[in-house]
């Protein structure tokens, strides 16, 4: 049994179970359908006081401790599949994960994932995440998002690299493909709710994020509740006469799920291949070309590329970066958009 330590932060929601769903830290993997049935169960408490009611009310600063059954043996089996390694050591791993990859054993995808080919690669240089010899996740990216990930071996390295995650101080940079070309010229995304632009013609979208009332699988921009939520936004190549397409790099300042993905269909410009946030939008084959509207139509998954990583050793100390290139599928659309390329961003930092 192990215990969570989970403070109230200002304006919380008018539920437990809400609040706990908010604030409680995202390492812990707590949904809020779990969260109720560990309330249910007796595991929720605040001052020694047993709070069995998901519907109890709560306040900012209340500390609310939710006792946790230590996870049993490792279920998830060891497969031998092959990995991209950029950086491993005693205490973490960087890997360069291939689009299609789920990063951890779910309902729909019980194994072929990045843990089981972990568990096959470090083998017995796991020295133990919470007491069992098993990697450590500590930040995700999407299936069928490539790039870069940093995963703990040890519960030292594991327990620094979440606090680094939780004070925003991990440097995350993506390469994506979007409809249109967010500009601060353009008067329409000036209208749009949580946008505004910084020098260089840098798009800074803030909103708070929280998942759809109907469908759980999605996230749902609000401006009430939800977990704040920034991410910036620089164009680095448009393509089309007129501009129809962009390159873009865009960092978080906060890291929530599928945050580039629904910020940027927030903002009207939803990633290539995005059918979650984006669906397929008609291209236009007089400003790109008819060989680069058949490459964009068929790209199969969201045009986005975890491209660089930079964090603190949670050991060592010692700053480490890394860099990803384009993976072949998402390299080899932007070479045929480069026929039909328009004009360079501001690459002005």
């Amino acid at each position: 049994m192990r215990s969570l330590q989970v403070t109230i932060t200002a304006n919380p929601p008018d539920r437990l179970d809400k609040a706990l769903a908010r604030d409680v830290p995202e390492e812990a993997s707590l949904s809020r359908s779990r969260l109720a049935r560990l309330i249910a169960e007796g595991a929720v408490s605040r001052g020694g006081e047993v709070l069995t009611d998901v519907k109890a009310r709560v306040a900012e600063g209340d500390c609310i401790t939710i006792q946790i059954d230590d996870p049993g043996a490792v279920e998830t089996v060891a497969q031998d599949i092959p990995l991209t390694v950029i950086w491993e050591d005693d205490d973490l791993i960087v890997i360069d994960k291939p689009a299609g990859m789920v990063v951890h054993p779910a309902p729909g995808s019980p194994d072929r994932t990045l843990v089981n080919a972990l568990l096959h690669h470090c083998g017995e240089t796991l020295s133990g995440i919470g007491g069992e010899k098993r990697p450590g996740i500590v930040h995700r990216i999407d299936k069928d998002t490539s790039g870069l990930l940093v995963v703990a071996k040890s519960d030292r390295a594991h327990h620094g690299l979440a606090a680094q995650f939780e004070r925003h101080c991990v440097t995350r940079r993506y390469l994506a493909l979007c409809y249109g070309v967010p500009d601060a010229a353009d008067p329409r995304l000036r209208g749009v709710r949580g946008t505004n632009f910084e020098p260089g013609n840098i798009l800074k979208i803030t909103t708070h994020l929280a998942r759809h009332k109907t469908d759980r699988q999605r996230q749902a921009v609000l401006f009430q509740g939800g977990r704040h939520a920034v991410t910036r936004v620089r164009v680095v190549e448009a393509f089309g006469t007129p501009p129809a397409v962009a390159l873009v790099e865009c960092w978080l300042e906060t890291g929530r799920t599928h945050q580039i993905r629904v910020h940027m269909a927030h903002v009207g410009h939803s990633l290539i291949g995005d059918q979650t946030y984006g669906g397929r939008r008609k291209l236009p084959a007089r400003a790109l070309g008819a060989e680069a509207v058949a490459a964009l139509e068929g790209f199969s998954r969201q045009a986005l590329h975890a491209a660089a990583l930079g964090f603190d050793h949670p050991v060592s100390g010692e700053r480490l970066e890394f860099e990803s290139p384009l993976p072949p599928d998402f390299s080899a659309l932007t070479a045929v958009l480069s026929g039909c390329s328009s004009s360079p961003g501001d690459t002005s930092a």
